[in-house]
């Protein structure tokens, strides 16, 4: 008899494993993970930002100095990396709480995030890493249902 013909029959204890994976999978559609991956990175970057300027978007005197003399990035001026950083992390985060262009967002702060990680603080890998995974996610997937990107763009 050729048994690869007959199907899987769950035995009694992979019924409740089963059962349990689909509960899970019901329970976390795209949707919600989508936006609470876009709510969670987004605060991490807009805080990050938020330290960087008195008032709206004055940067401040100390970011210069922390750019110029810990970050140590190379090719870019710190006066320009000081600037760039400052307005991609307010301007990124603010379109992933939108949802606007998602992927685009994601992937440019999963640049920022590598370059963190590379040339800032590599000591700091298992906090990138857990940022990368909501940032890829996020690359792949997209802004969900609740983004206007499905409002403007039908993604």
């Amino acid at each position: 008899m050729n048994t690869a013909a007959l199907p899987h029959r769950p035995t009694h204890t992979e019924r409740p494993l089963t059962r349990l994976r689909q509960l899970a999978e019901r329970a976390t559609p795209h949707t919600l993970l989508a936006l609470v991956n876009r709510l969670g990175i987004a605060s991490i970057f807009w805080m990050s930002a938020r330290t960087k300027v008195d008032g709206w978007f004055h940067i401040k005197d100390s970011t210069y100095v922390l750019f110029r003399e810990e970050y140590h990035l190379p090719v870019i001026p710190p006066e320009w990396a000081a600037q760039m950083a400052t307005a991609s992390e307010h301007l990124f985060s603010i379109l992933l709480v939108l949802g606007l262009f998602t992927r685009l967002s994601a992937l440019a702060l999963l640049g920022m995030t590598a370059v963190i990680e590379v040339f800032v603080y590599p000591d700091a890998w298992p906090t990138h890493l857990s940022w990368a995974g909501l940032l890829l996610y996020l690359v792949g997937r997209g802004g969900g249902a609740l983004s206007m990107d499905r409002a403007l763009f039908n993604r």
